[in-house]
């Protein structure tokens, strides 16, 4: 049976030798963006290859048009793919040392926008596997090349004028996952100009995490997002945050609670602010 949402460490430990089982090690910090490939040199889950996600998991930004952390082209992202040795045969487990948040779920979310159904994000990520005094390795790691082929999902994806247009329909819900204050203007730490996007409900991402840095049970969640959303339809749903990263997280929360498959705005809050005509709020809502 694929795992298509998140996945225990009993159960990924259980297939380290599975040449069908592929597993990604996402760790990245935007302060530092050398520190996760470091941290994986030094250890990491046995077997794992590294994705970078300025190098691996993101297109160039373009200057004046695109958020910090833009889609690969899709030719790059299937050569990456393929490099990594993923095909319709693998069952791909992504992790990060942050609960996820940082880029496994963004490894999670392409691999479902192309149409790859077997990938799941390892619940409790690298802390949890180290906790449990499981195996690790050391240095660079490669798979054998496959041949990705990608079945693109383009309704998953939402622009800036489809973000506009929901905010302004009853019917659909616009969803910010960064921090409180973040979404308040409060305290931006990243981007150039604070607030949010006005109409925009405001759901923390780190509220899809238990205190141990699980994720909550599916049906915690279910309980979570049908309370935020209301009657509204989840495919009317786009979620959203700085650069479109973690903002997967909440998607793939959403996903794992069996509500369906919401939207993404891929270019977030730092493609919204480069255009002066599109609206900004502070405080809350």
């Amino acid at each position: 049976m694929p795992f298509t949402t998140l996945i225990s460490t009993t159960d990924l430990a259980q297939h380290l030798a599975d040449p069908d089982w592929a597993s990604i090690d996402c760790s990245f910090s935007l302060n530092d963006t050398e520190r996760g490939r470091r941290a994986y040199q030094q250890a990491h889950i046995p077997g794992a290859i590294y994705a970078h996600l300025d190098e691996d998991l993101s297109g160039p930004i373009v200057r004046g048009q695109t958020g910090r952390h833009p889609l690969p082209a899709l030719e790059a992202i299937t050569a990456t793919f393929s490099k990594w040795g993923v095909d319709s045969k693998t069952q791909v487990v992504a992790y990060d040392d942050a609960g996820g948040a940082i880029a496994a779920a963004r490894v999670w979310w392409l691999l479902r926008w192309l149409g790859h159904a077997n990938v799941a994000v390892l619940d409790g990520g690298w802390q949890h596997w180290l906790r449990e005094n499981r195996p690790t390795h050391s240095g660079v790691e490669h798979r054998a090349a496959r041949t990705f082929r990608p079945q693109p999902q383009p309704e998953w994806i939402v622009t800036a004028q489809d973000v506009l247009e929901m905010t302004h329909d009853p019917r659909a819900r616009v969803v910010d996952v960064r921090n409180a204050d973040r979404y308040r203007g409060e305290n931006e730490i990243i981007d150039p100009i604070a607030g949010h996007i006005p109409g925009a409900l405001s759901a923390p991402y780190a509220g899809n995490l238990d205190a141990d840095g699980k994720f909550l049970t599916a049906g915690q969640l279910r309980a979570k997002y049908k309370s935020l959303l209301g009657q509204v339809a989840i495919d009317h749903t786009a979620f959203y945050c700085g650069s479109g990263v973690t903002a997967a997280h909440s998607v793939l929360a959403v996903a794992h609670a069996g509500l369906g498959q919401t939207r993404l705005y891929a270019g977030s809050w730092s493609e919204w602010i480069l255009d002066p005509t599109r609206p900004i709020k502070t405080g809350s809502e």
